[in-house]
């Protein structure tokens, strides 16, 4: 089967091959009926790159998420994509956990 990848798909993939440049997926599990087949993935890495303006951390990430894709005539058609970014965005240091984050409001006041 022939998969052609959009350019912003292209553009997206160097980006966080760049952030993430020992970054492993791992497909969990695939389950597929008639047309549509669901993807359980995990991804893995370290933050050595920029990404969109957050600098290196070196912390390591581990996020996991689900894909659903119908074909036709041996072409996807549809697709959805559901991955933990806010957890990535945590794990590397972008953002607060939100435990940690209401802890700290909550002892400046």
């Amino acid at each position: 089967m022939l998969v052609v990848v959009p350019r912003a798909r292209k553009k997206r993939a160097t980006l966080y091959r760049n952030a993430f440049p020992d970054i492993r997926f791992t497909i969990e599990e695939i389950l597929g009926e008639g047309e549509t087949v669901v993807a359980r993935r995990s991804w893995r890495g370290t933050h050595k790159g920029d990404l969109n303006g957050t600098a290196p951390t070196q912390k390591q990430f581990n996020i996991t998420g689900v894909s659903i894709a119908r074909f036709s005539n041996g072409k996807t058609f549809e697709g959805y994509v559901n991955w933990d970014a806010l957890g990535l965005m945590q794990q590397i240091g972008a953002l607060p956990e939100l435990g940690k984050a209401k802890a700290s409001a909550a002892s400046t006041r």
